[in-house]
């Protein structure tokens, strides 16, 4: 036997040998490996890590802050709040599994007494609506039964919570609805805006009315409160609260006795309509209304498709349109006073210029007729504002043709201009010009350009004009107070919960128009005729008022709808404190219809006894 061959080890037992030493290697490796992974676990990042598992057991609430509340002028309160309690889901939670999710659904309906598809639908309008991650509201006002069982059982309802929300209350019910306005939750557009960079997922903000103009005053700043649970989610204790500020309070310059007398005297006609009252030195909105009106409480519950629908329904008349300051119509001879200073400006005629008016007159082989062709017979400025003699302002009308004098006088008067009011919605109407219609012609809008009949049809504020109550209430503001376009607006002053006074608002004037004097008070004196002697066109219904008024009827056609129903009037006359300004949709004559509105506001801003004279007077318009 060779030496080599005694002392050699066996091939097959290096190799077992060389095996066990990488298998070694390689169990030292991954021990390092785990020993060094779990020190920096434990010892670099333990402290981020019990941080993480600490907030795996506490839950953050946002408690949002109430809203200010909303008061009249005298303060009594017309919007606060009530807590109510409500369901909602987090879908952060809810099971990606569609038979998990049914079966979810369908508990939660059992126990609010309600089917699956109900609650299917509930939370797709929901989610639809709302920002990504912001919790589903599934119901308000929950009753008590339903949230005390849904707290004892929250295991079994771990992506349900029960939280106490704020929703508005409205103490006068429907009064003034449109002026006050709707709020609601943001949406995911909503919070897009940078101008909402301060919204979260949650929040309620104004959606309508004073709700949306002041928004920023009344929300106030939300709180969170940070809750300790258990792994089934059910609340083991409170860690940290910040209280919510609740928002400041606005007082408005709404007169709830003015207020409530428009609307009970537009809604006891039945017709749709509107009304205004100023303030004619301030522009302090006394009262505005429109019909059909709503409740503005359907919007602090969840609202179904045909509710919606109905509110904006034309066969429901639309009661959400707030036709004090969104609608246009033609305005009828309201318009008068307008054109009649805008002729005496121009020098054609002067206020003691006497009209043949024979109840007809042909202009440019057109016949143009008085309502009901009645004769009127030889009238001055004055006689034609109290018996509304169209003859005479056709004439007007006629001779101011291509001078663009009645168009820039009704620009001066807010015709188809914005008033500013501080209330969304605002329509701006429309004051035909030959420019206007001769473009619309070129482009095929309208059969014929500019013709002198349109000319002659403004005049007495018919044809293609379109204005609203609002704007001819704050052109007669500047009529009563000798030319000063006031600036519209409802915020009377802001006030802490306390009642302190934040802000007040200051009036303001858009511009200032010049008034011949001596034209003005023709103009007055034949509104003063029309309303309280024996032939003025609304003698029947201001005659017995003891209060002097200066008073306009208007009856404008608007096919293929019935005759539109105006009145507009100052008062006290001769010196004017406040303007209201009244129409109703297919009312007929203004004296029939818009002036006995016009009287009950009147009546209960006064506080005097709305009369009228039996019999009426001599005209009516």
């Amino acid at each position: 036997m060779s030496i080599e061959t005694r002392f050699s080890k066996p091939k097959s037992r290096r190799g077992a040998a060389l095996r066990y030493v990488v298998l070694a290697g390689l169990g030292i490796a991954l021990f390092s490996i785990l020993f060094f992974r779990l020190w920096s676990l434990q010892v670099v990042t333990g402290d981020r890590y019990l941080a993480e598992a600490n907030d795996n057991r506490i839950r953050e609430v946002t408690v949002l802050a109430p809203r200010g509340r909303i008061l009249d002028r005298d303060g009594e309160v017309l919007v606060d709040n009530r807590t109510s309690m409500a369901i909602q889901l987090d879908p952060l939670e809810i099971p990606e599994d569609g038979a998990e999710r049914r079966k979810l659904f369908t508990s939660l309906g059992d126990v609010m007494g309600k089917d699956l598809k109900w609650v299917q639908r509930r939370y797709r309008s929901e989610i639809e609506n709302s920002p990504p991650g912001s919790p589903a509201t599934i119901a308000r006002d929950v009753d008590d039964d339903i949230v005390y069982y849904v707290q004892e059982n929250q295991a079994d309802f771990p992506e349900v919570q029960i939280n106490r929300v704020f929703v508005r209350r409205y103490q006068q019910g429907i009064l003034a609805a449109h002026v006050l306005g709707s709020v609601g939750e943001v949406t995911a557009e909503d919070l897009e805006d940078p101008a909402n960079a301060d919204l979260e997922a949650g929040d309620t903000i104004g959606r309508a009315g004073i709700e949306q103009s002041y928004d920023e005053i009344l929300r106030g700043q939300r709180g969170t409160t940070r809750l300790q649970v258990d792994s089934a989610g059910r609340v083991t204790g409170q860690l940290r609260a910040i209280n919510p500020e609740p928002g400041d309070s606005v007082r408005l310059t709404i007169d709830s006795d003015v207020q409530a007398a428009g609307e009970a005297a537009l809604s006891g006609i039945g017709l749709p309509g509107a009304f205004v009252t100023l303030d004619i030195d301030t522009g302090e909105v006394i009262g505005m209304g429109s019909n059909p009106t709503f409740d503005p409480a359907i919007f602090t519950r969840p609202l179904t498709q045909p509710q919606v629908d109905d509110l904006y329904s034309e066969e429901t008349d639309a009661p959400l349109f707030n036709r004090a300051i969104s609608a246009s119509y033609p305005v009828g001879s309201v318009y008068k006073p307008i054109t009649a200073l805008a002729g005496l400006d121009a020098g054609i005629f002067t206020p003691s210029t006497v009209v043949q008016d024979a109840g007809l007159i042909e202009i440019a082989d057109q016949i143009f007729t008085n309502a009901g062709s009645e004769p009127k017979g030889p009238v001055d400025l004055r006689k034609a504002m109290e018996v509304s003699s169209d003859v005479y302002f056709y004439k007007l009308g006629a001779e101011m043709n291509g001078s663009l004098q009645l168009q820039q006088w009704s620009r001066r008067f807010g015709i188809g201009v914005p008033t500013g009011i501080d209330l969304p919605g605002e329509a701006v109407g429309l004051l035909p010009t030959p420019e206007w219609r001769n473009e619309l012609f070129a482009e095929g809008g309208t059969d014929r350009p500019w013709a002198i009949g349109d000319n002659v049809q403004l005049a007495i504020g018919q044809g293609d004009l379109q204005a609203d109550p609002l704007q001819m209430a704050v052109a007669y503001a500047a009529l009563g107070n000798g030319g000063r376009m006031v600036k519209p607006h409802t915020l009377l002053q802001s006030e802490d919960a306390a009642g302190r006074v934040i802000e007040e608002k200051q009036p303001e004037v858009n511009r200032t128009i010049e008034i011949d004097p001596v034209a003005r008070e023709a103009i007055m004196a034949g509104l003063n005729d029309a309303a309280q002697a024996p032939l003025g066109t609304s003698y029947g219904v201001f005659g017995g008022f003891p209060v002097k008024v200066a008073g306009k009827t208007g009856t404008a056609e608007r096919p293929p709808k019935g005759d539109q129903s105006w009145y507009v009037v100052l008062a006290p006359y001769p010196n004017p404190k406040i303007v209201t300004a009244v129409t109703v949709e297919e009312g007929g004559f203004g004296a029939e219809a818009a002036a006995p509105v016009a009287l009950q506001i009147l009546s209960a801003y006064f506080d005097r006894e709305a009369t009228t004279v039996s019999g009426g007077g001599g005209n009516v318009e």
